[in-house]
């Protein structure tokens, strides 16, 4: 056994923010100042940015990057050309570019571009920028990038554009010119087709012209709610909204990624206040399939807060709003973008989810491109905790509570890991080909990553190892390796096997219980291991007398062994010699004979991802 090192949970009580030695990481750092001038008749926008580029990075850089998304959604793009050939196409987008017209197509052009008041080259490719600077941007430095730039906002095909389905104006997601990030492993640079993001950690400063009768919901504090009025003004102030056709929305956020907005005239904003003063807002359009789901909405959301910041770690901003648009479920810092017109049950499932990459896509920062799993696996295994949560306190009425909230992320992934189109957790976002493969993967096996690994360290250590994960690394960037890094010092056990078999390789989990034998001692139970993939086995034999033995049996590679969960301390406990990776089968020594034996169980606990359970219990 090795020794554990854990972290009292009442230091993280004392402050929202504790913070672990640091990892050396270093972070690109972005300024943005933005203006925009918007035309609600044309559905385009003229606009200045101001970007300030702080490189902390130890190399020179020769060219920069941006992200011209709005550049997808133009017939032959490579998002419209990988819908339209991809096995599966996402029914949302399938050929619906591919036959947009001139003024349904979106678009983003540079007028002018300066680095440090200088004119720089540059060249749209696609939805990527490429610069060529007038200068190398040393470490250490920061550079001045002015842009003149206009765009034009395309139909709603997939998170942006304008006219969705559920009737909202406008959905302005991934819609201004943003500086690609540059990290430790170099540009991602990545052009769009429709899957995961990764950007700059920053600072926004935005100004949005519209028309007087919009109202917004974005990213980032309102600073002139005085002018704006339309339920950002606090009790008791007075609104003085300015002539003129339209009104000027000024956002100020900080150390977020992204920033999101969304626009409609209907909307119908309402706010609640958190104990702990963080501020929820909603938006969305009144009607028969909406307004009594979102009214109910902020009560139950003010509950999944409390569970989430208990047990993943404390929301770091002061705002936070869900925003009817889109289509379907999309996250950005500070806000969603969701559909409303669904069921309470679905409402809530699909902005707890949402709300989930607040920790794992917007304040821990992991490139979701590169490591989708770790962004929507973790955040799908946390919304079955919240929605279970939920459930049993109460807060959400109507829902049953699960023993194993995490069953259908385990039958995706068994499903998916039973055919031959599975694919490594590896694979960039970008380039799985199938979006069948890509979502089962990055949703369903990336939350079985997570709860598997709690089978195998124990439910306790996997809790706490959890939180110090996000204290540890909340705006560092963490990719697979810090993760796991994580879990073995939280454990004590060594874990490099786990993320190598489960993220690497497609081997999947298969054991089975075998005969028992008569020994001088008593018996003596054959496992057999027939996936590729080995794992350490729980194994729990109840007896015709009443009493339950359960067996863990370490992976001689984890150099020790979880401790004894809480599940098994009323159970007769052993840990049983280890199991070396190299022998596909193993002799458990039991102090009993065979006809004591009333039934084996295999994975009493269900964490197991075995993907034929058939064999996994044996009656006598």
């Amino acid at each position: 056994m090795y020794y554990v090192s854990r972290f009292p949970l009442w230091l993280l009580m004392l402050s929202p923010f504790w913070s672990f030695a640091q990892p050396d990481r270093w972070q690109q750092s972005a300024k943005y100042v933005m203006d925009i001038d918007f035309d609600v008749a044309t559905h385009r926008y003229v606009g200045q940015q101001t970007l300030s580029y702080e490189n902390h990075s130890p190399d020179t850089l020769y060219k920069v990057f941006y992200h011209m998304y709005f550049n997808a959604f133009q017939p032959n793009s490579m998002m419209d050309v990988r819908s339209r050939t991809i096995t599966d196409p996402d029914r949302r987008v399938g050929s619906r570019i591919y036959a947009l017209s001139e003024e349904e197509i979106g678009y983003q052009k540079v007028n002018s571009l300066t680095q440090n008041g200088t004119p720089v080259a540059y060249e749209m490719v696609g939805t990527i920028l490429e610069v060529t600077l007038s200068e190398p941007i040393l470490p250490g430095t920061t550079h001045i990038f002015e842009m003149n730039h206009e765009a034009q906002v395309p139909i709603q095909v997939r998170r942006s554009g304008r006219d969705s389905r559920e009737g909202i104006d406008y959905s302005m997601a991934q819609w201004y010119p943003k500086m690609a990030e540059y990290d430790y492993q170099g540009w991602h640079a990545n052009p769009y087709i429709g899957r995961e993001f990764y950007g700059i950690w920053g600072d926004f400063d935005v100004t949005i012209h519209i028309d007087r009768d919009y109202i917004i919901g974005a990213t980032g504090i309102l600073q002139n709610p005085e002018e704006i009025g339309y339920g950002y003004e606090d009790e008791g102030m007075t609104v003085n909204r300015p002539e003129g056709a339209k009104l000027s929305w000024r956002f100020v956020a900080e150390n977020v990624h992204d920033f999101v907005w969304g626009a409609d005239p209907d909307y119908t904003h309402t706010k609640f206040k958190r104990d702990n003063g963080t501020m929820l807002h909603f938006f969305y359009q009144e009607g028969d399939r909406t307004t009594d789901n979102w009214e109910m909405l902020p009560a139950i959301m003010d509950a999944a807060f409390d569970y989430i910041n208990g047990h993943f770690g404390q929301y770091q901003y002061k705002k936070y709003s869900f925003i009817q648009g889109g289509d379907g479920g999309m996250e950005y810092p500070m806000a969603t973008l969701i559909t409303g017109e669904r069921s309470l049950g679905s409402l809530v499932g699909v902005s707890v989810h949402e709300l989930m990459h607040s920790w794992y896509q917007m304040m821990l920062g992991t490139n979701e491109s590169l490591y989708p799993w770790m962004d929507e696996g973790f955040t799908s295994y946390a919304t079955n905790r919240v929605m279970n949560e939920l459930a049993r306190s109460g807060a959400l009425p109507g829902r049953r509570v699960q023993e194993n909230p995490h069953v259908r992320s385990y039958a995706g992934y068994i499903n998916l890991a039973r055919t031959d189109v599975e694919e490594a957790l590896s694979t960039h976002s970008d380039h799985y080909n199938s979006n069948g493969a890509y979502g089962v993967a990055s949703y369903s096996k990336g939350a079985v990553f997570l709860h598997q690994l709690s089978y195998i360290i124990g439910k306790e250590a996997f809790d706490q190892a959890l939180l110090r994960y996000f204290y540890t690394w909340k705006g560092k960037h963490p990719n697979d390796i810090d993760f796991i890094r994580i879990m073995e010092k939280e454990s004590g056990l060594e874990l490099d096997w786990y993320r190598e078999y489960f993220v690497n390789t497609t081997q999947n989990i298969d054991y089975s219980i075998g005969e028992v034998m008569s020994t001088a001692e008593g018996s003596s139970l054959i496992l057999r291991r027939m996936g590729g993939m080995p794992m350490p086995v729980d194994v729990e034999v109840a007896l015709k007398s009443g009493e339950k033995y359960v067996y863990t049996i370490p992976l001689r590679m984890m150099r020790g062994n979880k401790p004894l969960e809480a599940m098994y301390a009323d159970m007769n406990y052993t840990v049983a010699e280890d199991w070396p990776w190299t022998h596909p089968s193993y002799a458990l020594p039991m102090p009993f004979s065979a006809d004591q034996i009333q039934e084996i169980t295999l994975d009493p606990s269900g964490r197991l991802a075995d993907v034929d359970r058939s064999n996994n219990s044996k009656k006598f």
